[in-house]
């Protein structure tokens, strides 16, 4: 019996060895990839324009008033 309980120490102990090791390295290469930036350009209206209350976006108001 405590050569069973011998085995499964040894195995609960691999088993969190391993699973910290991996989410080390998991951690490592998180931390290593660059993020990407958003790329802005000048002339792009999007961004600047924000919320515009349009013709359609009143009609639609409008219709699914309750």
């Amino acid at each position: 019996m405590s050569e069973n309980k011998a085995k499964l120490s040894r195995r609960n102990f691999l088993l969190t060895v391993g699973a910290s090791s991996a989410a080390g390295a998991a951690a490592v290469v998180a931390s290593a990839v660059p993020r990407a930036q958003p790329v802005v350009v000048a002339g792009d209206k999007r961004r600047s324009k924000g919320y515009e209350a349009t013709a359609h976006v009143r009609n639609y108001y409008r219709t699914a008033k309750v």
